[in-house]
């Protein structure tokens, strides 16, 4: 299908606000459950907030992913987009601590909008251009995440409400892309298949090589869990890092990782292959991980973030290699199995991750990437096999 830059602009828009969204809630959130809480202690209260949004895509991206199958991916991506709004909405008023709980529910449903996002990706893209937009959609998350957090904390400044107006705001705009400029990527016909959310979850496996695929996608969200739970914990730690010298680190790391998600992913694929690409992506993350477990000066980190970045190539090159498993009428589906599975590895690789890391933190503070890197030689065996390259 042909399609504008404008309608591309307004899916990427909706991808990097997705992020943003997550990131303007970061620097804000001890602040507003200080200033919400109600007899609950604000840790424990802190902890199962952020499991609530994992656990609620984890439910929803399926049913969205299969709706948007049905019934077209605009319609579900306009309904999301109407819902993110309210939510954002809701946050600014600064309410009750349980209002906060339905609002970041709310939050996770809607959120399951990424995976709709992606499957209008795979219907407009050839598979010859699916890696290359896929990378430009993950870069989109590395600006969301560069500009959510720094766009949170500088406006917290002023007051709790204001990050949340703002990506209130944001949100609105990009709906009114959505319904004025974004076209119908897909052609949908009368179904009486019944929709559940756990229904992709059993009968996608009917599609060739798509567990073991799946599989090592699994095992990269896992992975990539280590990073945003243990960094700032890590770096303050082991290197003594105080705040403004960690804000720089993440702010360094999302914009390389923009980067090589936007400029890297094409070149590589098209000169290495998908194989190739993916190899140069598991060696470059698994080596920066063992570093990461044993150097011991805090210099040596800032060489480090640019290959991390040449590693975060490996997911984009993977939803590919993927999207290419399976029929076009079935790519809303699968990508709603993938944004489950993603949020599956929200759910546990935080809470695994950072009981390795306090366990093992005055015996080997470096153990928890260590373990990372080893989690990749269960990667390979699937990456290596030339069958799943169409």
């Amino acid at each position: 299908m042909k399609t504008s830059c404008l309608a591309l602009f307004a899916i990427f828009l909706t991808v990097t606000l997705d992020m943003a969204g997550i990131g303007l809630v970061l620097p804000v959130l001890p602040d507003l459950f200080g200033a919400a809480k109600s007899g609950a202690t604000v840790g424990m209260a802190y902890g199962l907030f952020l499991s609530l949004y994992a656990l609620m895509q984890f439910l929803c991206a399926p049913l969205l992913g299969g709706w948007s199958d049905r019934v077209g991916r605009k319609p579900v991506l306009t309904i999301s987009l109407i819902g993110a709004a309210l939510n954002y909405a809701v946050m600014a008023c600064l309410p009750p601590l349980w209002v906060l709980f339905v609002a970041r529910a709310i939050a996770g449903i809607t959120g399951a909008n990424m995976s709709v996002a992606q499957a209008y990706l795979a219907d407009i893209s050839t598979p010859e251009e699916r890696a290359k937009r896929f990378g430009q959609m993950n870069a989109c998350m590395g600006v969301g995440f560069i500009l959510g957090p720094a766009a949170g904390g500088l406006l917290r400044e002023a007051s709790l409400m204001w990050p949340f107006a703002l990506a209130a705001a944001l949100t609105v705009i990009n709906l009114l892309l959505c319904l004025f400029v974004l076209p119908e990527s897909r052609v949908t016909e009368p179904t009486a298949e019944k929709l559940n959310p756990l229904a992709p979850l059993t009968s996608i496996t009917a599609f060739r090589g798509i567990v073991a695929l799946l599989l090592a996608g699994g095992l990269f969200a896992i992975i990539g869990e280590i990073g945003g739970s243990v960094w700032v914990l890590y770096v303050e730690n082991r290197y003594n890092w105080q705040g403004l010298t960690v804000g720089v680190s993440l702010t360094l790391f999302g914009f390389f990782h923009a980067l090589a998600q936007a400029f890297l992913v094409g070149p590589i694929t098209r000169r290495l292959g998908e194989r190739g690409a993916l190899l140069v992506g598991v060696f470059a993350d698994m080596a920066c991980y063992v570093a990461l477990g044993v150097v011991t000066k805090g210099a040596f980190i800032w060489v480090l973030i640019p290959l991390l970045s040449v590693g975060g190539i490996g997911p984009s090159i993977l939803m590919a290699v993927i999207s290419k498993q399976v029929s076009e009428d079935r790519q809303g589906q699968l990508q709603g199995v993938i944004a489950s599975l993603q949020s599956l590895a929200a759910i546990i690789g935080p809470v695994l991750m950072l009981n390795i890391y306090f366990l093992s933190r005055e015996v080997f503070p470096g153990l928890v990437w260590i373990i990372g890197a080893a989690l990749y030689l269960l990667v390979l065996p699937i990456v290596l096999r030339r069958s799943i390259y169409k």
